[in-house]
C-alpha cells in the first residue's frame, strides 16, 4: 500500500470517531429541551448513541443525582479509542506494505 492510500484510511477512522463524537454531543444537547428525545431526530440519535454510553452510565452516577458526568467520560474514552485504532491500523499497514 502507499504511503497515502494508509493517511487516507487513518484520516477516515478519525473522521468517523469525529462524526460520532458529535452524534454523542447533540443527543446530550437534546436531554436539555424538553420532549426532545421523543421526536424522530432524538429516536435515531438514541438509537446510535446509547448502547455505547449506558457502559460507562452504570459505572459512574450522577453527581448529586442530577449531574450526568457520563458522557463526558465516554467522549474521552472514545477519542482514546481513535487513537489507538488509527494506531494499530498504521502498524499493521506499514507492516504489510
Amino acid at each position: 500500500m502507499s504511503p497515502g492510500t494508509i493517511e487516507s484510511i487513518i484520516g477516515y477512522i478519525g473522521q468517523l470517531g469525529t462524526v460520532y463524537t458529535y452524534l454523542i454531543i447533540a443527543y446530550i444537547l437534546l436531554s436539555w429541551l424538553p420532549n426532545a428525545r421523543d421526536s424522530f431526530i432524538g429516536e435515531i440519535l438514541g438509537k446510535l448513541v446509547e448502547p455505547y454510553l449506558t457502559p460507562f452510565r452504570r459505572f459512574i452516577p450522577p453527581i448529586g443525582g442530577m449531574i450526568d458526568i457520563s458522557p463526558i467520560v465516554a467522549l474521552i474514552a472514545l477519542r482514546f479509542v481513535i487513537a489507538g485504532l488509527q494506531a494499530v491500523v498504521s502498524y499493521l499497514l506499514n507492516m504489510f506494505s
